[in-house]
């Protein structure tokens, strides 16, 4: 029997169904997308707050009160190195806690990781809440990093290894809904309290991400741990059955725990997960685990998120117009994330980049072309040219929830096999916080230097990330997580990469466990 034709075999014996516990136990762990989402949301809105500004960002609000000014260029207003340095101090606390994260999740198992992330991400909003300097917010910021590094590298693959093969997108999409959600609740509260008169908005904006890091904490404690994860932990086949059976919603579960059982005895002969993942026959992993999460930053949604209202701003829009223009685009970002959830596993994740990669190119490009026109180093542009640049805002931001939004946590997640999964889940989160640290710290002097010029940057990324798409990126919809190898054996590319007898060698031992 040819190897695809096995494992179509396979997978038609997968037993089981969606269940209410999946549901419900995805639905708790998928909260972590909050965490990560509510601050990328409240991160862009307070930094545009005049008392936040004023208290802690003096030189730039001063630079916004100057009248008369020809100094300061319209495009440079908010270039602050300790103003990048805030927002960017996340990503790098997360990047490191990422790496940490890696060994909790495979040794203690993705609760473990979860509840982690929880409470550090309780102690950076309380801390932030409570700043009396830009010290005590950094340090803040920092623990927040530490819990969204923690959450960003194990609720995905919790959610991936709860879901069944034929709705593993739409139940891990659940992650990036709830990062979607949680952005647009920040952008709607940074519109409420904004108003406030004491001058204390900022300060119920930051302690409110109190509450999703209490429900995802508390939760875990109620959650079961993956069947995955506790045959490669521990020997407890009784167990991982009784969990397995419990999820799938019936007793007839043994084709896929044997799957499970033989790729838990690979990992437990991995020793060395981080060096495991440099062979050669894991090439196509390792380059995925770092060209997605690349391209998804390079797609230039950090100058969306974090610098939205910054950007309003510049183009006269006032404080209170700017926030609100946040919420309108979260708001089309969530509904195109429930789009992407209801298609993603009939029409497939290639489908969904490559449509809405050319949809950011073109957006960036037209957004560039009427600042470039309209907008000159002083004054601001009209109303009309304004809310034309909203308009263009909220398309992109549609096509980034259509696709590489959702499907840059999506994919990586799916083709790990289980020796590397862990690994290879941080080096994805790392590759993420990186660049979110690198952009954040760069952002604002970039748009300082090249002006308009940013948007044509990012749209020539997307481009060029559409094409890496339409070349290297194989098709996983509906395939099973252990015999996701298969893809790369039969693309037209990896398949030199990889190495037949390699392969081969590989899913004869599979085999071999099994019998």
């Amino acid at each position: 029997m040819a190897a695809s034709e096995l494992v179509g075999k396979r997978q038609a014996y997968y037993k089981g169904r969606i269940t209410a516990f999946v549901i419900l136990s995805c639905t708790v762990a998928a909260t972590g997308g909050i965490l990560f989402g509510y601050d990328l949301g409240i991160s862009g809105g307070v930094t545009s707050m005049e008392p936040f500004l004023k208290k802690f960002f003096p030189d730039v609000y001063a630079e916004m009160h100057e009248k008369n000014s020809h100094a300061t260029s319209n495009y440079c207003k908010f270039d602050s190195q300790l103003l990048s340095t805030f927002t960017s101090s996340l990503y790098v606390a997360g990047l490191f806690a990422s790496l940490c994260a890696s060994w909790v999740t495979q040794a203690f198992g993705r609760r473990t990781s979860m509840l982690l992330g929880g409470a550090f991400f309780m102690a950076g909003a309380v801390l932030g809440a409570l700043a009396i300097n830009v010290y005590m917010l950094i340090l803040g910021r920092v623990l927040l990093g530490i819990g969204v590094g923690f959450t960003n590298q194990s609720v995905p693959l919790y959610l991936s290894e709860m879901a069944p093969p034929e709705h593993r997108g739409a139940i891990n999409n659940g992650f990036f809904f709830f990062v979607g959600l949680g952005t647009l609740s920040a952008n709607l509260i940074n519109y409420g309290t904004q108003k406030i008169h004491s001058g204390w908005g900022w300060r119920i904006s930051i302690g409110l991400a109190v509450i999703p890091a209490t429900i995802l904490a508390l939760g875990t404690l109620f959650l079961p741990e993956t069947p995955t994860s506790l045959i490669q932990r521990t020997d407890s086949v009784h167990k991982a059955t009784a969990t397995l059976q419990k999820i799938r919603g019936t007793d007839d579960v043994q084709a896929e725990l044997d799957h499970l059982i033989a790729a838990g005895g690979i990992s437990k002969a991995a020793q060395h997960p981080l060096l495991t993942i440099m062979r050669r026959k894991y090439r196509p992993q390792l380059v995925m685990a770092i060209l997605i999460p690349f391209f998804k930053h390079m797609t230039g949604i950090a100058a969306i998120t974090f610098y939205s209202p910054l950007i309003f701003r510049s183009m006269g829009l006032e404080e209170s117009s700017s926030l609100l223009s946040a919420v309108i685009t979260g708001v089309i970002d969530v509904g195109f994330i429930l789009i992407a959830m209801t298609v993603v596993d009939r029409v497939g994740r290639r489908t969904l980049f490559i449509v809405g990669g050319v949809q950011m190119s073109a957006t960036h490009v037209t957004v560039g072309g009427i600042l470039a026109t309209q907008l000159g180093d002083h004054g601001g542009v009209g109303k009309g040219y304004a809310y034309m640049v909203l308009v263009l805002v909220c398309v992109y931001v549609a096509g980034f929830g259509l696709s590489w939004g959702p499907l840059a946590w999506l994919v990586p997640t799916e083709i790990f096999p289980l020796e590397i999964r862990s690994v290879g889940q941080s080096i994805v989160v790392a590759v993420v916080l990186l660049l979110a640290s690198i952009v954040g710290q760069t952002l604002l002097p970039m748009l300082c230097h090249l002006r308009c010029g940013v948007f044509f940057f990012f749209g020539g990324w997307t481009l060029i990330m559409t094409v890496f798409v339409i070349l290297f990126v194989p098709e996983t919809k509906n395939k099973p997580m252990e015999k996701m190898d298969q893809i790369w054996r039969e693309h037209w590319f990896w398949k030199k990469v990889v190495g037949e007898d390699e392969e081969e060698a590989r899913k004869d031992s599979v085999n071999d466990t099994m019998i």
